[in-house]
């Protein structure tokens, strides 16, 4: 059996060890003690113990940030190796409204307290984890970036290129036309033509509208044609697009981490948590 007791104020969950065969009682303090805790206080106690976990009566597992104040307020599963036991935490008594409000009180400032005490330790550990964290992203985007801007330089050329051969064909254009008005035959012939030829321009790009849901902008027909380029030929260089998205965001999202948490406290506490300290 796994029996939960309450002395001095504080739980004490007595159980089996199964290595040693003899019971052993665990005080917790369930203000600042997580389920992790706990079940690491077990193990290290009966080195025998391969397995610990809880459970909640219907079967989802249990966090291990959880507070155990948070897990004695319901019946749980404990499971050691591959015994699983029922725990029934006794109801502690309900306390009036402003004795509670006094524990929930005091239940904060320790909590701020035990906080304040591991902040720096807590502090230096999640930057050193950060820090390799973004050593590793940008050591698997450097060969991606480099991919990525030699894709960019060639599609960039070609859609420099398709812009020099539009202007070119314009060119060519109104030179036929003018050698066709002015020495071969006269306007009144060639009127007919430029009006078919407006027309066909403007059913050209009213085409572009119907297709792409776009007006027919230069710098947006510009940049729709350099991506065309550009994940074609990302296609030829298996440059995996999502997977390189993916890293940047990341990347950026341990940055933003990495920058918020360097900052002072005092300026990533809530104005309202500042209003209370003061």
């Amino acid at each position: 059996e796994v029996t939960v007791n309450y002395r001095h104020g504080l739980p004490v969950i007595t159980l089996m060890l199964p290595t040693r065969s003899e019971r052993c009682q665990f005080t917790v303090k369930p203000v600042v003690t997580t389920v992790g805790a706990f079940l690491q206080d077990v193990q290290r106690e009966d080195k025998g113990i391969e397995r610990a976990e809880v459970f909640a009566t219907d079967g989802s597992k249990v966090s291990d940030a959880t507070l155990m104040e948070v897990l004695l307020m319901n019946d749980f599963k404990l499971v050691i190796n591959n015994t699983a036991y029922s725990v029934s935490p006794p109801v502690k008594d309900k306390l009036s409204s402003e004795h509670a409000t006094e524990m929930e009180d005091i239940k904060s400032l320790v909590h701020r307290l035990f906080v304040a005490l591991h902040l720096e330790d807590h502090q230096i550990r999640k930057e050193r984890e950060l820090l390799q964290k973004l050593d590793h992203l940008k050591g698997e985007l450097l060969p991606l970036e480099q991919m990525k801007a030699k894709i960019m330089d060639s599609a960039d050329a070609k859609t420099s290129r398709l812009l020099w051969v539009g202007l070119a064909l314009m060119s060519t254009q109104g030179g036929a036309l003018a050698w066709l008005t002015w020495w071969v035959y006269s306007w009144d012939i060639m009127e007919p033509v430029t009006y078919f030829i407006t027309y066909g321009s403007a059913m050209a790009f009213y085409a572009y509208f119907v297709l792409t849901k776009q007006d027919y902008i230069y710098p947006h027909a510009k940049d729709r044609q350099f991506l065309h380029y550009f994940y074609r030929k990302s296609k030829k260089q298996r440059f995996n697009v999502e997977q390189y998205n993916k890293l940047k965001d990341d990347l950026a999202e341990v940055e933003e981490s990495l920058r918020r948490l360097r900052q002072p406290l005092h300026l990533r506490l809530p104005i309202q948590e500042i209003n209370d300290k003061d």
